[in-house]
């Protein structure tokens, strides 16, 4: 048997949008406050191995869909010291245009997806609007033919990864949406991508308006929390107070890429600092 690794875990921020509170809620939000949405691509990394989780969107899919894009993931990677063409493994965790674009940046890597999202993003529910809106018909395709060059590794379930990294299909927002759990210094870390967008939607059982699976959604909060140390374990996918609950990976990066292995630097809610 392996023993164990630990892992370093980086988040980091490649666009943003801006939102209203009320968008970013099932039912609206009765503050109606500024609540904007991050773009996060996560680097799982220590002396033995490097794994992406997500691969985010480009510069010409933030012009179409009117998002602020700040960087491509790989400048950020490099920012760290990650050289996106070494990766050998990539975990998507789900196929929405946000977590699977930005097709030629890792040459090399093996994808890790789940059987239900691959069934989900190619079949039927694809046929109407308010299912496919929030996929790219190129994400997919490419998708695709990485399974045709023998470049994916599916998965059904629960399945260890490499020692200390375990992936985990909670679907709910999507049929196969699934978490990543890594061993970390100060325990197991949930990176939940889009299982809960916001602090706010797990800690007050109010899911994302986007759905495929409402009791899933519900459910996959209290997946991601048995799976991790603590709740401020559970890293939501897509909430600013992540690079402000976080350390940032070095001076200079502030803003930029947070260290999720380290222990939060703040403990602020959401709800609390909204008042």
């Amino acid at each position: 048997m392996v023993d164990r690794e630990s892992y370093e875990i980086y988040a980091i921020k490649y666009a943003s949008n801006e939102r209203r509170s009320g968008d970013n809620f099932i039912g609206g939000d009765p503050h109606d406050a500024p609540m904007p949405l991050d773009y996060f691509v996560w680097a799982i990394t220590n002396e033995n191995r490097t794994i992406i989780l997500d691969t985010g969107f480009d510069e010409a899919m933030a012009r179409r869909r009117g998002r602020d894009y700040l960087r491509n993931p790989g400048e950020g990677l490099a920012m760290i010291g990650i050289d996106p063409a070494r990766i050998e493994d990539v975990i998507i965790s789900h196929m929405h245009y946000d977590h699977s674009g930005n097709e030629s940046l890792f040459p090399n890597a093996r994808y890790h997806v789940q059987d239900g999202e691959m069934a989900y993003c190619t079949g039927r529910h694809m046929c109407h609007e308010a299912m496919n809106r929030a996929f790219s018909a190129d994400d997919v395709v490419a998708m695709v033919r990485r399974v045709f060059a023998g470049r994916v590794q599916f998965h059904d379930g629960s399945e260890e990864l490499a020692p200390g990294i375990s992936l985990h299909r909670v679907g709910g927002h999507t049929m196969g949406l699934q978490v990543t759990r890594v061993w970390t210094r100060r325990g197991w870390v949930v990176l939940a991508s889009d299982a809960s967008h916001f602090y706010a939607n797990m800690e007050q059982g109010r899911p994302f308006p986007i759905v495929h699976d409402m009791g899933e959604v519900l459910e996959a909060y209290k997946i991601a929390n048995r799976l991790a140390s603590s709740a401020d374990h559970v890293i939501p996918g897509h909430d600013p107070l992540v690079m402000q609950r976080y350390p940032a990976a070095r001076k200079g990066l502030e803003g930029i890429v947070a260290r999720l292995d380290l222990a939060p630097t703040s403990g602020v809610s959401l709800q609390q600092s909204r008042g």
